[in-house]
């Protein structure tokens, strides 16, 4: 059994190089804020790669190597080559790679391969309060929240998600404006784990909140592969003879 979670923390990296304010919050880049925080947790092997980088960092060596992928990305999704978009697709669902997306990844290309569907869904941009009750109460990636966590300022993300029924639904978010959304969800495909977590935008320092941190370490674990051999496909022998 492998000594730590092996994590790369992708993001597409460009918000924080074309907006000042933006910078500000995000010096090291999202990618950064989150690889920090995962770098001081026990157990977890954390490296970082962007979109600019060659093959967007996510070369085979560089996947062969990753226990769960974080993704964030938002102005550039269809940038992603389908090169990237297959290797992904293979590691998690052969492979069992976890793949944690977040917030404007819902429309990525990788996450709307997985899910088989428009992954659209209603916004609004206005920096309202986002409260997020938790609903799956015994759920790894629960662990360490209360009943829920509240943002003070947050883009809305509302119904309806055009998404797959969640396999298992840890957290709805409501937002000040009315709207709710289904903002934690558990999906399996093949050997993989996959969780989308909804809170994120780049305008605000959601990633410094220490309940959203918690939760992608969370998630990160839960979502590591199992040990064991990947299963036999295609043409094989009976077990038992026949007659």
């Amino acid at each position: 059994m492998r000594s730590k979670t092996r994590v790369t923390v992708w993001n597409e990296f460009m918000h924080e190089k074309k907006d000042p304010e933006i910078a500000e919050i995000y010096p090291e880049g999202i990618h950064g804020a989150i690889a920090g925080y995962l770098r001081g947790r026990p157990g977890l092997d954390v490296r970082t790669a962007t979109m600019d980088e060659p093959e967007h960092g996510l070369t085979d060596d560089m996947l062969s190597e990753t226990d769960v992928l974080t993704w964030w990305g938002h102005m550039r999704h269809e940038e992603v080559s389908d090169a990237v978009v297959d290797r992904v697709y293979r590691r998690v669902i052969y492979d069992g790679m976890g793949l944690i997306v977040l917030h404007s990844a819902h429309f990525s290309r990788i996450f709307k391969r997985l899910m088989g569907t428009h992954c659209n869904l209603k916004w609004r941009e206005a920096g309202e309060r986002e409260r997020l009750w938790v609903v799956s109460e015994g759920h790894p990636i629960a662990e360490g929240i209360g009943d829920y966590f509240e943002l003070e300022h947050a883009e809305m993300y509302g119904e309806p998600f055009g998404i797959p029924s969640p396999d298992e639904l840890v957290f709805i978010s409501w937002f000040k404006g009315g709207e709710v959304f289904r903002s934690g969800c558990c999906f399996y495909r093949g050997m993989g784990k996959i969780f989308y977590f909804s809170p994120g935008h780049e305008s605000y320092p959601i990633y410094h909140d220490t309940n959203v941190l918690r939760v992608i370490e969370n998630a990160t674990r839960w979502a590591a592969p199992v040990e064991r051999s990947r299963p036999v496909l295609g043409n094989v022998k009976p077990i038992e003879e026949l007659p």
